[in-house]
């Protein structure tokens, strides 16, 4: 049974494995989150960059129209490998279309067919649809709502971004044979599993049926599935909490052991992502504060954790000011005593400004 400084080091050994190439990485983690906020980064990118063997802020957008990736849900929004992406189509929405709106989707997608390649601005451009609310409350194009759902469906995909916005052609994968849905949605849990172990029962349960948004059309199995999960997975409990991993690994191998590094991780980096194993492992409480009114954040609109060799001790806000790279850190107790810290702190935000690409070296 591993003891709570083993899973520590097993949680950080695995995910933070030896940098690799794009492809290789995303294919290792099973899916990357996206976000659009970019503080100073979007988080694909402040994902990648721990991965990928020099990996700059942008490289994902510019590199994906050559990848076998697909942009598509999963359990958040974000970046699968293809074969992964097609297990969840023909995906089922689970909201009927409206009034009008088959109609108008056939019309676009013949659209797209002829053109190869569209931006929501020449579907409007073109077809004149207006405007519409939207699920925020505010107004948005309907030709943009209308891409999105054709989107979702399965009946376009992403086939690259042009100024951060999405462009789309008809998907392949629209046609291909209906997967077993028990086989299908296995595969899917292990990539869950895969990216975010070791899972204690509840966030594995949550994560399962967060699912749902990949994969409506398999909303049924959700129990089945949690229960297939529970029965093949190694678990053991630790520290009170029963926890979860793939079959074949071991917690307690020395191979996890972490070198003396500094990491920045995004807010959603899979270290880090499972907020209640987060608290469980480093004992304090992080959450994400970008939506939450500035008088009421502790640590900042876009905190980065602080990891230190295996433990997570702070927190770090990153803005650029005339070219350099200007950070501010916070620590839940104090600053590591270890003489190698600093350093290790210094090479960590040298490496982020290589990453964003800024010209002035930190002093």
């Amino acid at each position: 049974m591993p003891t709570l400084a083993q899973l520590r080091r097993y949680a950080v050994g695995r995910s933070l494995f030896r940098p690799t190439t794009l492809i290789g990485a995303i294919e290792r983690l099973g899916f990357v989150q996206a976000d659009p906020i970019r503080a100073p980064a979007r988080a694909q990118d402040l994902i990648l960059r721990h991965r990928v063997k020099g990996y700059r802020a942008g490289d994902l957008e510019s590199r994906y129209p050559k990848l076998p990736v697909e942009e598509d849900a999963f359990v958040n929004y974000g970046y699968l490998p293809r074969a992964t992406a097609a297990l969840m189509h023909p995906r089922t929405a689970r909201h009927a279309w409206k009034v009008g709106d088959q109609a108008r989707a056939a019309e676009v997608l013949a659209y797209i067919r002829e053109r190869g390649t569209v931006h929501p601005a020449e579907v409007d451009a073109h077809f004149q649809h207006g405007t519409a609310t939207n699920w925020f409350g505010g107004s948005s194009r309907v030709s943009t709502q209308l891409l999105d759902g054709m989107h979702y469906r399965g009946l376009v995909r992403v086939a690259g971004r042009q100024g951060g916005t999405r462009t789309y052609a008809v998907a392949t994968h629209a046609t291909g044979p209906d997967t077993d849905p028990e086989a299908g949605y296995d595969q899917l849990v292990d990539v869950v599993m895969n990216l975010y172990a070791p899972l204690a029962t509840r966030p594995l349960r949550q994560l399962i049926g967060m699912l749902r948004y990949g994969v409506p059309q398999w909303r049924d199995d959700r129990v089945g599935a949690i229960a297939r999960a529970l029965k093949r997975y190694e678990s053991a409990i630790v520290d009170g909490v029963t926890y979860h991993w793939p079959v074949g690994e071991d917690p307690t191998s020395r191979r996890w052991a972490n070198k003396p590094d500094v990491r920045l991780l995004a807010p959603f980096d899979p270290v880090v992502w499972d907020r209640e194993r987060f608290e469980h492992l480093w004992g304090w409480e992080y959450r994400f504060e970008a939506y939450t009114p500035a008088p009421k954040r502790i640590r900042g609109y876009y905190s980065l954790p602080l990891l230190w060799r295996d433990d997570v001790i702070g927190w770090a806000n990153l803005s650029v000011v005339g070219g350099r790279l200007v950070p501010e850190i916070g620590y839940i107790t104090a600053a590591p005593n270890d003489p190698s810290y600093g350093a290790a702190l210094e090479t960590e935000l040298t490496r982020m400004s290589e990453f964003l690409g800024l010209a002035t070296p930190r002093e």
